[in-house]
C-alpha cells in the first residue's frame, strides 16, 4: 500500500469518526422524515398534474362530442331540405370529429389509469411516512431517555468531568485539613514538652517542670486510689473523704480474704471524764 493510499485511508477514518461524534440520531431521523414528506408532496403534485391533464382531455372530448352531435343535426336538416351535398359534408366532418374523440378517449383512459396508479402509490407512501413518523418519535424518546439516564449515572458514579473535579477538590480539602490538624497537635506537644518556647511569655522552664511533676503526682494518686479500691494498698490521704472539723477520717479495714477471720475492730478512743469542782478524786 502506497503512502498516499494510507494517508487517504487515515484521513477518511478520522473524518468518519469525527462525523460520528457530531451526528445526532434525532436530527438524522428528522431529516429523513422531512425528505419523505418532500417525496410524498412530489407524488401528490404528480397525481394532481395527471388529474388536471385527464380533466382537460375530458373537456376536449365533451366539446368534440357536442360538435359532432351538432353536425349530425345539421346533416339531418340539410337532408330534409334536399341538400344532400350539405348533409354529406356535415357527416364527413362528424366522422373526423369521431376519430379525434376516439384518440382523445384513449388518451383519457391512459391518464385515468396513470392517475389511479399514482393515487395508490401516494396512499402507500403516506402510510409508510406515517409509520416512519411514529417509529421516529419512539426512537427519539428512547434515545433521549437513554441519554438522560447515562448522564445521571455518570453524575452519580463520579465519572463525569464535573463530578470528578468536585471529588478531587473535596479530597484535597480533606488532606489539607488532616495535615493542619496533625501540625497543630505536634506544635502543642512540642510546647508542652518545652522543646519550643512560648512566645507569649506566659510559661517558662520552671513552670513546665512543675506542670510535669503535677501531672505525675496526679497519676500516682489515681494509682493509689485504684489500689485502695482493690484492697491492695491503703488509700492516700488525698483520696480520703474529708470529715467535719476537729475529727480525723478513719481508714476502713481491708476486706477479709476467703478462709480468714475478719480483723478486730480498732480500739475506741479513750474518753476523758470531767469532774465538778469540789468532787473527790
Amino acid at each position: 500500500m502506497s503512502v498516499m493510499k494510507r494517508l487517504s485511508m487515515i484521513f477518511r477514518s478520522k473524518a468518519n469518526k469525527a462525523l460520528d461524534r457530531m451526528e445526532d440520531p434525532r436530527e438524522t431521523l428528522d431529516y429523513s422524515y422531512q425528505r419523505q414528506l418532500e417525496l410524498l408532496q412530489k407524488v401528490r403534485r404528480g397525481v394532481a398534474d395527471v388529474a388536471t391533464s385527464r380533466k382537460r382531455v375530458e373537456l376536449q372530448i365533451n366539446g368534440l362530442r357536442q360538435k359532432a352531435d351538432k353536425l349530425e343535426e345539421q346533416g339531418r336538416k340539410a337532408l330534409s331540405m334536399g341538400r344532400e351535398d350539405l348533409a354529406r359534408e356535415a357527416l364527413t366532418r362528424r366522422a373526423a370529429l369521431q376519430s379525434q374523440i376516439a384518440e382523445l378517449q384513449a388518451q383519457h383512459d391512459n391518464l385515468q389509469a396513470e392517475e389511479e396508479k399514482l393515487t395508490l402509490a401516494s396512499q402507500r407512501l403516506q402510510a409508510k411516512v406515517d409509520a416512519f413518523r411514529t417509529k421516529k418519535e419512539t426512537i427519539k424518546a428512547t434515545y433521549t431517555a437513554a441519554e438522560a439516564q447515562t448522564r445521571i449515572n455518570e453524575a452519580l458514579s463520579g465519572i463525569s468531568e464535573e463530578m470528578g473535579d468536585v471529588g478531587l477538590a473535596i479530597q484535597r480539602a480533606e488532606d489539607k485539613t488532616a495535615q493542619m490538624q496533625a501540625r497543630a497537635s505536634a506544635v502543642d506537644e512540642l510546647l508542652a514538652s518545652g522543646v519550643l518556647d512560648d512566645v507569649t511569655g506566659q510559661r517558662d522552664d520552671i513552670q513546665a517542670e512543675l506542670d510535669r511533676l503535677g501531672g505525675g503526682m496526679d497519676v500516682e494518686l489515681e494509682l493509689q486510689r485504684m489500689k485502695a479500691e482493690l484492697g491492695q494498698a491503703p488509700a492516700p490521704r488525698e483520696a480520703l473523704e474529708p470529715g467535719r472539723p476537729g475529727q480525723q477520717a478513719q481508714q476502713a479495714p481491708p476486706p477479709a480474704q476467703h478462709g480468714q477471720a475478719p480483723p478486730p475492730p480498732p480500739p475506741a478512743a479513750p474518753t476523758q471524764q470531767y469532774r465538778q469542782p469540789g468532787e473527790g478524786l
